[in-house]
């Protein structure tokens, strides 16, 4: 067991019978009153963000989540099959554990899934990903100087806003959290 002494950012607990991770965290000493923790924390399974007042020194349990290397093979519906590292055995994982990031894995690209017992409950994603952008409209000569911008589709079918001097062909270190272009990547 934790006390609200321990809490960390990105700290995993069991809180209302389901698995938390501490977004942020801020001890309150009011010069009334007893201490207390204001947190945010977000559901590991359903991505539900929440913010939530502890008192000070409440107890609260402490969950470690497995973290395993797993190689993504592919897509079928809304299952994405994973195979473990180690023992090649295939996982089916439901969509709901990537949400709108799927968007930015590559087939045979190896992530980390992490999981409670048996059970997976996350997939780490790379904060940045490199990808070769498959179709974008050209941009117009002499257009650059009003720093527009238009849609390009990477090679995993995710769209992403870039600007006017990109063009097909050229990598992208795209940001997976936010799905927004960072810089184009000279090879």
């Amino acid at each position: 067991m934790a006390t609200t002494a321990d809490f960390r950012n990105g700290m995993t607990i069991r809180f209302r019978d389901n698995l938390w991770e501490i977004i942020e965290f801020l001890h309150v000493k009011p010069g009334k009153g007893g201490a207390f923790v204001r947190t945010k924390l977000k559901n590991v399974r359903t991505g539900q963000v929440v913010n939530n007042t502890f008192r000070g020194g409440e107890k609260i349990e402490e969950v470690r989540l497995e973290g395993r290397p797993m190689q993504y093979l592919y897509r079928d519906g809304d299952s994405y099959f994973f195979m473990d590292q180690d023992t090649y055995e295939q996982t089916p994982l439901s969509g709901k554990l990537l949400g709108e990031r799927w968007k930015f894995i590559k087939e045979g690209e190896t992530l980390k899934v992490l999981f409670h017992g048996q059970q997976p409950v996350q997939i780490e994603l790379p904060l940045f990903v490199e990808l070769k952008v498959e179709k974008t409209e050209p941009g117009l000569k002499g257009d650059t100087a009003s720093g527009g911008s238009k849609p390009a589709t990477v090679e995993t079918g995710a769209v992403v806003t870039v600007p006017l001097f990109i063009e097909e062909g050229d990598i992208l270190k795209i940001d997976t959290r936010s799905g927004s272009y960072i810089e184009r990547i000279k090879k």
